[in-house]
């Protein structure tokens, strides 16, 4: 917490800021997400399962090594697993559907939803051939995370495995500040899992939504689709004028390629 913004009370014990207004922010609708490359549409194991399976099925089973789950035997049981834990309010699954073609070709979540200290995660992020590595993987996370402070959310948190390498670089190139690692955090696949932590706040969020703004522009890439302004610039640069005003700290590199976490 930022010096000046630490107060005392009568005991002279130091307390955290006074939020005059503050409200709870309200649960994210089940509402579509709009974007050029993409669109973010509630899950609906239904109408999106034959082709989110489709963009998924061919993945090697090295990719879902950081999810808790799959990979999945059958179409069968991938679509049961659909309709059993994603259909849920928390976490709340979204499928990420490419504007040209209308194919699903991702899955993302908010998850770990409070919306009365205006904290929320975004996870469970399973990136097809299609998705991953393309301007449509960053205007997702962007999209997502413009949704939640909108809506009021103060905190927009992200948390892999420790060992997760890719999924670490994808959240400092989006701007994610690292916070920690929790050691011996939780248990899944019958492993251990030291826990990442890293956070975007309200204060992080209008310089970070203009390096989106920018690097999502038409004019910044060429004819071959290649970016001229790298993510991580932008967004670095964005957290260093936000350290100048404000006093907080940096971001890092890596082209989004969003690893399953």
């Amino acid at each position: 917490m930022l010096a000046h913004m630490v107060r005392h009370n009568e005991w002279g014990q130091a307390i955290g800021p006074e939020l005059p207004g503050f409200m709870a922010a309200p649960p994210p609708p089940r509402a579509a997400i709009p974007g050029d490359y993409v669109e973010l549409e509630p899950l609906d194991p239904e109408r999106h399962a034959p082709t989110l399976w489709h963009a998924l099925e061919p993945l090697l089973p090295s990719h879902w090594t950081y999810l808790p789950y799959g990979p999945f035997a059958s179409y069968g049981d991938f679509r049961d697993w659909l309709a059993r834990d994603c259909t849920k309010d928390d976490p709340l699954f979204f499928a990420v559907i490419d504007r040209p073609t209308r194919d699903v070709v991702g899955l993302s979540s908010y998850l770990r939803i409070q919306p009365a200290s205006g904290c929320i995660e975004v996870g469970h992020l399973n990136f097809s051939a299609r998705l991953a590595r393309r301007p449509g993987a960053t205007e997702a996370m962007a999209a997502m995370m413009r949704r939640a402070f909108e809506l009021g959310y103060r905190r927009y948190e992200w948390k892999c495995d420790a060992l997760n390498a890719p999924s670490r670089a994808a959240a400092l190139r989006l701007g994610f500040r690292f916070e920690g690692i929790f050691r011996q955090a939780t248990v899944y696949k019958g492993r251990s899992r030291d826990t990442a932590w890293y956070s975007v706040i309200d204060r992080d969020w209008p310089a970070l939504d203009r390096a989106y703004r920018a690097w999502l522009a038409p004019d910044n890439f060429d004819a071959e689709a290649k970016q001229r302004s790298r993510l991580t610039e932008l967004t670095r640069t964005a957290l260093a004028q936000t350290a100048v005003t404000q006093g907080s700290g940096g971001g890092s590199d890596a082209r989004v390629e969003l690893i399953p976490r």
